[in-house]
């Protein structure tokens, strides 16, 4: 066995783990056929040799032991291999659930320390059980103001058949939201805040909070009602304390039962006596709104479970206990209240309660008025509580105010709370007031029937309640019966009900903080989007449903600002390629360097770029990517990114402008590289020159968007103008594509088919078909100057380039089958498109061009000069480059 003495590790003291530890005897009581199922005695004595020590931060001191272990200090430790200390703290795994454990005191020298004095052990005899903890609560709050003084006037008006229709539905409706209680609450440990932390970590904070705020109105208005049933039955009873024996009350009578078993809906005055005059019709419907707060109270055990011995196992069977005794005793009284008077009496007299009871109605009056003054200043505390819980969560900032420490009460809560009570109080109408508590218990209700639904249906592996009896059918049952309850009462109260918890929701969404709280919506998202993916499965997508699905590569050709993960415009530009904001961007930057030693700045970079993205309003995911280089980590991502047909399927990225000046050999060859794997991978290319000037959102541009249509692309650039054309920034442009044709072409022809195409396409643009003449000769006379020059240097820089390759040896492979002819060709023809676009969209909002893939055979700084000539003096050009899909098509 472990020696009792004490172990001392990293200059603390603990106590040792002996064989009666509570979290040991926990373990030595597990089920039988688990995998740990051997008893105490067996188990104890493997951990002979272990050590209790803390969890090492230095490992300086460290030493292989002779048996193959670690010692430290002159002690074995035989799970360092592992990672950690031979026995890990059990007061540690209380971290799990986010309280603060302190340390346990090392006991003096010459202490017992096995026979240890434990103050959470006196704490927890303190604490109360099922009957004192959560029952007897639960059966205060149901059997409430409405039983006593509205009961028997409810069966009088109703008759005994509606009125047992009415306590069935009624209870039916708790108890189905007890058993959705008791599955979510015995799913973990539960914090303040009652049903508002039960439905706020399982549907999300906004809807935590509209339900929350909801049901805190109504424990507020609440306690207006029970001070106005205080206050009615004391003008009830001080003056008419004993007048009714023997008028009426006929004792339990079968005639008064056959009597009263049918209904006698009629009209009444404001104070519920039976008058034709009277202003106020009841009906079944009106009843239930009348009747519903008697069966409220369920939620009063959950809302003590930090006073509960066992949490898990009390609150499910006290409240379930609660509601089928108080439904079984309603029950009981519709009988007996049925039997005992005439409905004449039932109906005048809302104290009959009191006038029937032995030995006395004073006592009757007095636990009368006591009860519903106690159950009020509950309410002036509860409700408080529960508005600080809200608070104290700090989602939504106009709720500061009422934020509080754990050690103190809530008093500004409290006094807000009591403004509500005062003010429902003066109106001073017991029958308005009960249908609005009605309202907000009932989407309480309706609120955790359907977290326990969500949960149930998604079933995720975190949920595991103790509470088996429990299923998705039944929290849907008990949702829909608190909606039509609602609706049976009033649809114009439940309509101001809904709509006060949408505009809540609406404001938390807006104003509120984000708050992850593992909600069950982030588990449907999770189920709906693998559904999703399933459904798509890996086949060609149809250009009907086809969507942009940008790779945006962050990282740029230079430098940027510090703190800033990505080029400002990108994010821009990404939106430019969604229509409405739909669809999804991914955002990528790559890491030089060794996984290991950069995991954690990539994390912190993946942070920082996630956060860009959502400042500017972009829907799209960040990745960080570390490798050895650019090219390696870019040949990882387009192999790897995305699932199924939610792979990306353009890439986007800037144009290197500065390659020139920063690295002739890097630059070009890193450049060219991702554009022949965007190819083998069958990417879609976008190279944007001139991002820096690319316009915001709030930046209006004129004129024209030109297209130079020269090869098919699966009309990529034609989808990317009209969705240009949908931006407020470029709405007023209008789209014109120049198609290049050869010289000896039908042009005519050629304009018409690429009309009509584009007719059906329902796409409006101008077409302008452009021949490509020879370099010396062309319809606008001889070239430029500047255009000539341009030529004149590149021609020179790649003659240079080619010499020196030549003399070097490098590159013998790349450079054994070109020749100057073919250079010579590349160059012109991309200076000749590049003097067709600067003489017709000189003016252009922005041009799109096809990208000439990279030659076989030539070395990237010759693509580099290439390029460079076709872009050369355009001010904004996007290069596009389709793949081997359609993206649009001419059918419905």
């Amino acid at each position: 066995m472990m020696d009792s003495g004490d172990i001392e590790g990293g200059g603390l003291k603990y106590q040792p783990v002996v064989a009666h530890d509570r979290a040991v005897l926990e373990m030595s009581n597990m089920d039988p056929g688990s995998s740990s199922s051997s008893s105490p005695t067996k188990r104890l004595p493997e951990l002979k040799n272990v050590k209790v020590g803390t969890l090492a931060t230095d490992r300086s001191d460290v030493q292989p032991s002779s048996n193959g272990g670690v010692s430290r200090g002159g002690r074995e430790y035989n799970l360092e291999l592992f990672g950690f200390d031979s026995l890990v703290n059990i007061l540690g795994l209380k971290s799990m659930t986010g309280e603060h454990v302190a340390s346990p005191p090392s006991p003096r020298d010459g202490d017992d320390s096995s026979v240890p004095h434990d103050h959470s052990q006196v704490v927890a005899d303190a604490k109360l059980g099922t009957l004192m903890g959560v029952f007897v609560p639960c059966l205060q709050n149901i059997l409430g103001i409405i039983y006593y003084i509205r009961f028997t006037w409810i069966v009088g008006m109703a008759g005994v058949a509606q009125s047992l229709v009415l306590v069935l539905m009624c209870g039916l409706c708790t108890f189905l939201t007890g058993m959705s209680l008791s599955a979510i609450a015995t799913n973990g440990a539960m914090k303040g805040g009652g049903p508002y932390y039960l439905i706020g970590r399982a549907l999300g904070p906004e809807v935590g909070i509209s339900i929350g705020l909801c049901f805190f109105l109504g424990n507020a208005i609440a306690g207006a009602l029970y001070v106005l049933g205080a206050v009615e039955t004391f003008l009830e009873a001080v003056p008419a304390a004993g007048i009714f024996r023997g008028e009426g009350v006929t004792g339990l009578s079968m005639e008064s039962l056959k009597e009263n078993w049918g209904s006698d809906y009629q009209f009444t005055n404001e104070a519920g006596i039976p008058d034709p005059n009277g202003r106020v019709y009841w009906d079944f419907n009106a009843l239930v709104g009348l009747f519903f707060p008697a069966v409220t109270g369920i939620m009063a055990g959950s809302n003590r479970s930090a006073s509960l011995k066992d949490t898990q196992r009390s609150i499910p069977i006290g409240t379930l206990s609660a509601t089928l005794t108080t439904t079984a005793l309603y029950i009981v009284s519709v009988f007996l209240f049925g039997s005992l008077a005439t409905r004449q009496r039932l109906l005048t007299d809302r104290l009959l309660t009191a006038t029937i009871a032995w030995p006395s109605p004073s006592i009757i009056y007095i636990g009368i008025i006591l009860s519903t003054l106690g159950a009020a200043l509950q309410s002036l505390t509860g409700a408080p509580r529960l508005l600080a819980a809200i608070a104290n969560d700090d989602i939504l900032p106009i709720l500061n105010y009422f934020k509080v420490s754990d050690s103190q009460e809530p008093h500004v809560a409290t006094l807000f709370t009591a403004f509500i009570c005062i003010g429902c109080v003066i109106i001073g109408n017991l029958d308005l007031i009960t249908p609005t508590v009605t309202m907000f218990f009932l989407l309480c209700y309706c609120g955790v029937n359907l977290s326990c639904f969500l949960l149930d249906l998604l079933d995720a592996p975190s949920w595991r309640p103790r509470w088996k009896f429990h299923h998705w059918s039944l929290s849907l049952l008990g949702a829909s019966l608190c909606i039509v309850i609602m609706f049976l009462i009033s649809w114009s109260f439940t309509i101001v009900a809904l709509g006060l918890a949408s505009l809540i929701y609406k404001y938390v969404g807006i104003k509120g903080k984000a708050g992850d709280w593992g909600d069950g919506f982030k588990s449907a998202y999770f189920q709906l989007a693998l559904r999703s993916l399933r459904s798509l499965g890996a086949n060609q997508v149809h250009p009907k449903n086809w969507y942009p699905i940008p790779l945006i590569f962050c990282r740029p050709w230079g430098k940027l600002p510090e703190n800033v993960p990505c080029h400002p415009k990108l994010a821009d530009f990404a939106n430019c390629m969604k229509k409405k904001g739909r669809g999804m961007s991914i955002f990528v930057s790559i890491l030089d360097g060794d996984y290991h030693e950069c995991a954690e700045d990539a994390k912190t970079a993946c942070s920082q770029l996630s956060t860009y993205i959502e400042y500017k309003r972009c829907e799209g995911v960040a990745e960080i990517v570390v490798a050895p280089n650019m090219s390696d980590g870019f040949r990882g991502i387009v192999q790897t990114m995305g699932l199924g047909n939610l792979k990306p399927n353009i890439v986007v990225m800037r144009y290197p402008e500065i390659w020139r000046r920063e690295n002739l050999t890097e630059i070009p060859a890193t450049f060219v590289g991702i554009i022949n794997d965007c190819i083998v991978a069958n990417k879609a290319v976008v190279i944007v020159k001139g991002l820096d000037e690319w316009p915001n959102e709030y930046q209006k541009q004129y004129g024209t968007i030109d297209l130079y249509w020269i090869v098919r692309d699966g009309g990529l650039m034609l989808l990317l103008s009209q969705l240009l054309l949908t931006k407020e920034s470029f709405e007023s442009c209008k789209i014109q594509v120049f198609c290049i044709a050869e010289e000896d072409s039908d042009a005519e022809e050629l304009k018409a088919d690429v009309k009509k195409f584009l007719y059906d396409l329902r796409m409006q643009a101008e077409v302008i078909v452009i021949s490509m003449r020879s370099w010396h000769s062309n319809a606008e006379g001889s070239q430029p100057d500047e255009s000539l020059e341009a030529f004149n240097a590149a021609q020179k820089r790649i003659a240079s380039n080619l010499a020196e390759m030549k003399k070097s040896g490098n590159g013998k492979e790349d450079i054994g089958a070109l020749n100057e002819r073919q250079v010579e060709k590349y160059l012109y023809t991309t200076l000749k498109l590049n003097t067709t676009i600067l003489h017709h969209s000189r003016m252009a909002a922005v041009v799109l061009v096809s990208l000439p893939p990279p030659p076989d055979n030539h070395p990237a700084y010759f693509y580099m000069e290439y390029m460079d000539l076709l872009v050369e003096n355009v001010p904004r050009l996007l290069i596009v480059r389709g793949y081997r899909r359609d993206v649009v098509t001419l059918f419905t």
